[in-house]
């Protein structure tokens, strides 16, 4: 199913689509659509990210559920992933903060203050309800 169609059953425009091609030229056809809600906002925790990725797919969690477990039943695995990709101290990352005002803070060697994250029962429950899974990828 192309983006295109996703959007119309989802009823929420797409930020981004991509289509990944056919290994085979005949017959050439992508092989894979992915329809993607981006969040890039720069010094955010995964929890506070996925957040905002949620407080904007809730509504339409409903039209999700019943698409991916539609696609899930004609691919026989899981189409639904909230992928997370996160660069720190690299080009075009997030700097390392190395003070901070708060005199509870306590930074330890080596430690960067948006590692650790926590999903509370919110998107627990958005994952469940969506058939989706979680992939979080972090570089340095």
């Amino acid at each position: 199913m192309d983006a295109v169609e996703m959007t119309a059953r989802i009823g929420l425009e797409r930020d981004e689509t991509a289509a990944l091609g056919s290994r085979s030229a005949k017959p050439p056809r992508p092989t894979a659509h992915a329809w993607k809600i981006v969040c890039r906002d720069p010094g955010v925790t995964v929890d506070e990210l996925i957040a905002r990725l949620i407080d904007r797919l809730a509504p339409f969690g409903g039209a999700i559920g019943e698409l991916v477990e539609e696609l899930n039943q004609d691919e026989g695995g899981s189409c639904a992933v909230l992928q997370v990709v996160r660069y720190l101290n690299a080009d075009g990352g997030e700097e390392e903060e190395t003070f901070s005002s708060d005199p509870a803070f306590e930074k330890l060697p080596g430690q960067h203050q948006l590692l650790g994250w926590h999903l509370d029962r919110r998107v627990l429950q958005f994952l469940i309800s969506t058939h989706a899974e979680l992939d979080v990828d972090e570089y340095c």
